[in-house]
């Protein structure tokens, strides 16, 4: 017969066991986090989305898994990195356009410091360009493993960019070096190498390849492959690219599989930009014997391109994929790359011991569950502010100029995804809350520039 004190003492055992069991769960069934980015690829670059050269890798992933169909990014690279490794908008660090000085202020907590107070191992393997000086790099900001370009897009062989003071930028942690390959094989096979080397510790592997960047030079071997439909030089260079990047993405998905741990990781595959139509012939890069010429990247039906805050410029392909979590299908809610880091860090079970003024929100629920998310403006500031633009619901206004010459266009892009009819005319209050929302976004802008 139970005593008293042990009739009180099993619930208390029982309870304790059940969350002892309960906290070692949450601790292994942390997700891995792998996040590729691409550079300038178009919309429709990608043939799930109907583009014109065969990305079966991404096809398939496509199918098995889901699509952020209104998923925003910045115009161009460097500000689309601060976005997704610190929650908030660029702008609040003073990056709008592409740069080699240190973007980042030294305190900053980055989604790679973030994750690594958590257990997590970190890994940035490709293109950093938030500071192109090694003293500047990935490792000052979390990342304990890097390799890549430390600067922008490089050539393909010699893995220069441009020239001047950071043409000599690709880098193994820090460490300057030379090392034959092409560039998109060279990422790939770290990466690949890396994961093979992973334990049960739980990590985040951020991919950011070159590919498409300029210029191009693909290997004899994959021009080969490019569609007989496309004959110029440069046009079957590109085709090439996409189809090499898109073999590349495959090759790290298998990675993950081989070593069993593709079920319990959220992999997420999108573009830094818009595609560029702009031509090569003027880059100032060094020789690498890359073909001059116009790019056919395709944002269609997108408005515009890479540079700009029409949706060329900041709407991208975006397929998430958890088979743990069985993600599929789409999602049609605006989201942005700066939502990443709080879902990450939730998902992780990361607690900030500070106010890290994120811009973004946690999509956990809206992912995994399809949950609504809450009304919010997703602001964008464009190239050195020359045009900005806010969404809210379907609306969208773009703003242009500044003082009298500042141009307000006004979208329902539920309707109007080309952003073709400007509603600003026929609707006058709607105009002015968006121009009111647009302002309210902008006043935290360079609240945390490098100095302050």
């Amino acid at each position: 017969m139970k005593t008293v004190l042990e009739r009180a003492l099993i619930p208390l055992l029982a309870c304790f066991i059940a969350c002892l069991i309960g906290s070692v769960f949450a601790r292994s069934d942390r997700p891995n986090f792998v996040f590729v980015i691409a550079d300038d690829l178009g919309w429709a670059d990608v043939s799930f989305h109907g583009g014109k050269v065969p990305t079966p890798n991404l096809d398939r992933l496509a199918k098995s898994s889901l699509e952020l169909e209104q998923h925003y990014v910045a115009p161009v690279c460097s500000p689309t990195r601060t976005g997704l490794l610190t929650g908030r908008y660029w702008s609040r660090f003073g990056v709008t356009t592409p740069t080699n000085e240190r973007a980042l202020p030294w305190d900053t907590e980055t989604l790679a410091k973030a994750l690594g107070s958590v257990g997590y191992e970190t890994a940035l393997i490709g293109k950093w360009h938030l500071g192109s000086k090694p003293e500047w790099g990935p490792h000052r900001y979390g990342f304990d493993h890097s390799y890549g370009s430390l600067a922008g897009g490089v050539t393909s062989w010699t893995h220069r960019y441009k020239v001047g003071e950071y043409s000599m930028t690709w880098h193994r942690n820090g460490n300057l070096r030379d090392e034959p390959g092409h560039v998109t094989d060279l990422l790939t096979e770290e990466a690949v190498e890396w994961i093979s080397k992973r334990d049960e510790t739980p990590f985040f592997l951020y991919l950011p390849y070159t590919a498409v960047h300029l210029p191009v030079n693909e290997p004899l071997a994959w021009q080969s492959r490019a569609p007989s439909h496309i004959r110029k030089d440069a046009d079957r260079h590109y085709a090439a690219c996409i189809m090499h990047l898109d073999d590349a993405v495959g090759r790290v998905l298998k990675a993950l599989e081989d070593k069993g741990i593709r079920e319990n990781t959220l992999f997420v595959f999108t573009s830094d930009n818009g595609g560029s139509t702009a031509t090569n012939n003027t880059q100032p890069y060094p020789p690498d014997d890359s073909p001059a010429g116009p790019l056919p990247a395709s944002n269609a039906p997108l408005r515009d391109q890479k540079g700009s805050v029409y949706e060329g410029g900041t709407r991208v392909p975006t397929l998430v994929s958890w088979p743990a979590k069985g993600l599929r299908g789409r999602r049609n809610a605006p989201v942005c790359v700066i939502d990443w880091m709080p879902t990450f860090c939730s998902l992780a079970g990361y607690r900030a011991n500070r106010n890290l003024k994120w811009d973004g929100i946690d999509l956990s629920d809206h992912l995994i569950e399809d949950a609504s998310l809450p009304d919010r403006p997703l602001y964008i500031a464009g190239p050195r502010w020359r045009a900005s633009s806010l969404r809210w619901k379907n609306w969208k206004l773009v703003s242009s100029g500044q003082g009298d010459e500042r141009r307000l266009e006004l979208f329902d892009i539920s309707k109007d995804i080309a952003e073709a009819n400007d509603l600003s005319l026929q609707e006058p209050s709607v105009l002015k809350a968006m121009i009111s929302r647009l302002d309210e976004a902008a006043k935290a802008d360079n609240d945390a520039v490098v100095g302050k």
